[in-house]
Formats: structure tokens, C-alpha cells, sequence
């Protein structure tokens, strides 16, 4: 079974931007997948098989130190960090990047942005069919969309768990020498189509509540049941129930 306290996350940002330049699986981890892999063993694999896991969320951050786990993250690092990081790095030498995920729309709205912010990354994307489950043409297509562009940087956005178990299930067969990150709503908050909470409510680990504030239909049951359900998972783990 999953354990918070046993997973090797990363401990803060100096040491994810010191990551070597070579083929890399970057996942997220927060209250929402953690719950999310205590009932999905794929899940749970991916995320703990995978080269590099940050702490998306300060509820991370806390249950680490309360259930003084061998990792001890120092602060929230945001799926938006490792974008932004990953992203300005790539500009400065100029590159490839690959955004497989979402819809053609708001990677439209993605490649218009990039040129303007990005000037010196050359960005190819690919809409995936919007199905629970790719058939073998499907994931067939994808892989053979990213192994011919040869990106320098790779990101997969189709929300949790999908993501990371797509890329982690497929990762042998991209031939690729690069990071990929499964970013989940950084395509959109990049794209606009989604707005990001305000640099106050960030600064203060309450981006979870803006985003229940602004679309609470959407994000009520994640939020306000899964918060309680990561509270009651740790505490269980906690004192070994």
C-alpha cells in the first residue's frame, strides 16, 4: 500500500533545478492523487517509479513533516514552477518543446502565447482523442507524433491519473533525451482558458480555495471531500491503521 512517509520526493527547488539534462519523468504529487492512488496500484506505481516527484501542494508539505517521512519537502513547488523553470531554460538556448494533451483549442492558445513569451522555443503540440481509454492506434499516434518531432522538453496534460500513467506505461517507447512533466492545468492556466489564483492566495498554500471559490460545481467534491479524505488517510498512516 502507498505510503506517504516512504515516497523520495523533492526536497526543494534548488534541488529541482539542478536536475541533470537527460531523459527525466517528472510527476506532481498533492491531497487529490495521493487519495487518488490509495485505490489505483498503476497510479501509485507511476508516481513512485517515476525519476522526480515534487510536492504540489502544501498539504504535502505538512503530512511529510507530521509523519516525519524520509523526505522532508521545504516548501510547495507547483506543477507552474517546473513550467516556468523548464520553459525559461529551454528559451534561453533555444529549442523544441512538444505539449501533447488537451484540445486543439487551447493548444492553439498555447502555441500563440509561446511565440510571444517564448520567442525561442518552436512549439509542436498534439490533441489527443477525448476518450476514458486510447486504443493501440491512438497511443500508436501519439508516440509516433513525439518521436518524430525530438523535443527538448515534452509535457502531457490530460489531468491525474491519466497522465502520469499514460507517460509512465509508454515511457520506454519515447525515444527522447529530455524532461517530460505531467502538468495537468498548467495548459491552461498558460493558455488562459483557466484562470490561476492571484500571487496573495499562492503565497498563502489557499490556491485550492480560490479555484473552489471561482468554480465550486467543478471543484467541490475535490476539494471539500478529498481534503477531509487526505486528512483521514493521514492520520491513518500516521498511527499505523
Amino acid at each position: 500500500m502507498l505510503k506517504l512517509k516512504d515516497i523520495k520526493i523533492v526536497e526543494s527547488k534548488d534541488t529541482l533545478y539542478n536536475l541533470q539534462d537527460k531523459k527525466l519523468l517528472i510527476n506532481t504529487i498533492n491531497a487529490h492523487s495521493y487519495n487518488t492512488a490509495l485505490k489505483d496500484a498503476l497510479f501509485a506505481e507511476a508516481l513512485t517509479k517515476g525519476d522526480v516527484l515534487i510536492p504540489d501542494g502544501a498539504s504535502i508539505v505538512m503530512a511529510c513533516r507530521w509523519l516525519k517521512a524520509k523526505s522532508q519537502p521545504k516548501e510547495r513547488i507547483a506543477g507552474w514552477d517546473l513550467f516556468v523553470f523548464e520553459m525559461e531554460k529551454l528559451n534561453a538556448r533555444g529549442g523544441k518543446c512538444f505539449f501533447m494533451g488537451s484540445s486543439e483549442k487551447v493548444l492553439s492558445l498555447i502555441k500563440e502565447k509561446a511565440a510571444v513569451v517564448y520567442p525561442n522555443i518552436t512549439v509542436e503540440t498534439y490533441s489527443p482523442p477525448y476518450k476514458p481509454e486510447f486504443t493501440d492506434e491512438d497511443n500508436r499516434a501519439i508516440i509516433d507524433a513525439i518521436n518524430t518531432a525530438k523535443p527538448d522538453l515534452l509535457w502531457i496534460g490530460m489531468t491525474a491519473p491519466k497522465q502520469e500513467k499514460w507517460a509512465y506505461t509508454h515511457w520506454k517507447e519515447l525515444d527522447i533525451d529530455c524532461h517530460c512533466g505531467t502538468i495537468g492545468a498548467v495548459f491552461d492556466f498558460f493558455a488562459g482558458t483557466v484562470e490561476r489564483a492571484p500571487m496573495w492566495w499562492q503565497e498563502h498554500s489557499l490556491e485550492w480555495l480560490y479555484r473552489l471559490i471561482k468554480e465550486p460545481k467543478r471543484m467541490w467534491r475535490r476539494y471539500i471531500i478529498g481534503n477531509t479524505l487526505f486528512l483521514w488517510n493521514i492520520t491513518k498512516e500516521r498511527f499505523g491503521k
